[in-house]
């Protein structure tokens, strides 16, 4: 099972279940953790092969990683901890295991808050990621993961979360960010599917205005989505709860505090 934590509010009866990126780790939340105890239960959890979540032994098996696995590990967590319905917070490559997860188990989901959402990868991205796949097994990753955080963060004012991403990032072996890496495959037809059909769970997007990469496709796809909204972060880039995490979290604990 994955590692994970939580922090009970005396009071409220609301579930908020974190859900970090590729390469990261629950500690990417340091800054909303706080904040959110004030209001809500929450629940931290690792990725698989992430933080404190080490590979375990049927993985040393496995070549490949699927959404469908993943998102099993999240609902492994919150079906333990006996929560029936949580609201789901993402960052990055997270939004797309929360999205994933809000269409196996709509009903264990009270609201989506979507930060630095990927839902369209641009001929850039696209060229990135084949580049990937073409020297995963032959560059060291972190010389790969560094480039690529460079790519999605190229501004002076993104270098915190750079480098917190590439700390994070540390922590994975070369087989682990292999896995991961390939789970690229699917996103495509996973981003394509998700584009084209609106989901009728409430759904904040959070995104960056310097996030050049993903903001025009998720204008496109809240502009005919009716159960989604979006507010764009100023002076900030993709990581946005780290850039402007007051910004972040005012928004954010408003929306669920809403629903």
């Amino acid at each position: 099972m994955l590692n994970y934590t939580i922090y009970k509010h005396s009071d409220s009866e609301k579930w908020v279940t974190f859900v970090h990126g590729a390469g990261g780790s629950s500690s990417i939340w340091y800054k909303q953790v706080r904040e959110f105890r004030n209001h809500f239960n929450v629940l931290l959890l690792d990725l698989r092969g992430h933080g404190k979540s080490k590979p375990v032994f049927k993985d040393a098996f496995n070549s490949k990683y699927t959404f469908d696995t993943i998102t099993e590990d999240i609902v492994e967590v919150i079906n333990k901890e006996g929560i029936e319905k949580s609201h789901f917070v993402g960052i990055s490559l997270g939004t797309i295991l929360i999205r994933s997860l809000a269409e196996k188990y709509p009903d264990r989901v009270s609201s989506m808050i979507m930060g630095g959402a990927i839902m369209k990868l641009n001929l850039r991205s696209q060229i990135l990621m084949r580049l990937g796949v073409i020297f995963k097994s032959v560059i060291p990753y972190m010389m790969l993961y560094k480039l690529f955080a460079f790519i999605i963060m190229p501004k002076k004012n993104h270098r915190h979360s750079r480098l917190l991403f590439a700390n994070e990032a540390k922590k994975l072996c070369q087989k682990e960010f292999i896995r991961w890496y390939k789970l690229t495959s699917e996103i495509n037809p996973l981003l394509r599917f998700f584009r084209a059909k609106d989901i009728s769970i409430p759904t904040l997007y959070m995104m960056g205005e310097e996030d050049y990469l993903f903001l025009p496709s998720v204008e496109k796809v809240v502009a005919a989505h009716p159960f989604s909204s979006l507010f764009v972060v100023k002076n900030s880039g993709h990581v946005v709860n780290v850039e402007q995490p007051e910004v972040f979290n005012q928004q954010s604990i408003a929306f669920i505090g809403g629903i």
